[in-house]
């Protein structure tokens, strides 16, 4: 199962998941994956991104400074290649849930998390992820008919959750 949410407002899909993350974590239920935290550092300058990987210690930060005038993508490859490569590792432990930060440009290129979706759904584990309205159409054609919408409310992200654990 793949379910997705769509979130406006800047952090707020960042902060569902990171709920629902805790919340399932708080009840045991064995989950694998990445949250993202937003770091703010100030008016003149972006936010740093560091991606959590859930069950762990890591922070892995996703983000590069690439100065105040700066209009470009300002995600570091090499960071989002390292918590990709610790999420893939974790899937051996079969998790209940795969959480992911969000499918983005990344994901619609055929990089970052994308295949990871891949092996989870392969191997049977339900994945959640966020997706911007402006990525939606790709997510789709990616998904091929296999995703479900959640609400993005928390009591709907629950909802969904038990019942996958119910359907397993």
């Amino acid at each position: 199962m793949l379910g997705y949410i769509t979130a406006e407002g800047r952090g707020v899909s960042d902060r569902l998941l990171a709920e629902l993350a805790q919340d399932l974590l708080a009840r045991r239920v064995p989950v694998a994956g990445v949250i993202q935290i937003n770091r703010e550092t100030g008016v003149d300058r972006h936010c740093d991104m560091d991606l959590q990987v859930l069950g762990h210690a890591h922070l892995v930060r996703i983000s590069q400074n690439l100065g105040q005038y700066a209009r470009g993508c300002r995600l570091y490859p090499d960071g989002l290649e390292t918590a990709v490569g610790l999420v893939e590792a974790d899937l051996a432990r079969a998790p209940a849930l795969l959480i992911l930060n969000k499918f983005g440009k990344s994901e619609l290129e055929g990089r970052g998390f994308r295949n990871v979706i891949g092996l989870a759904l392969s191997d049977g584990i339900p994945v959640l992820i966020a997706v911007k309205n402006a990525n939606l159409a790709g997510f789709q054609s990616f998904a091929d008919g296999l995703a479900q919408e959640v609400a993005a409310d928390p009591q709907a992200l629950m909802a969904w959750c038990e019942k996958l654990r119910t359907a397993r």
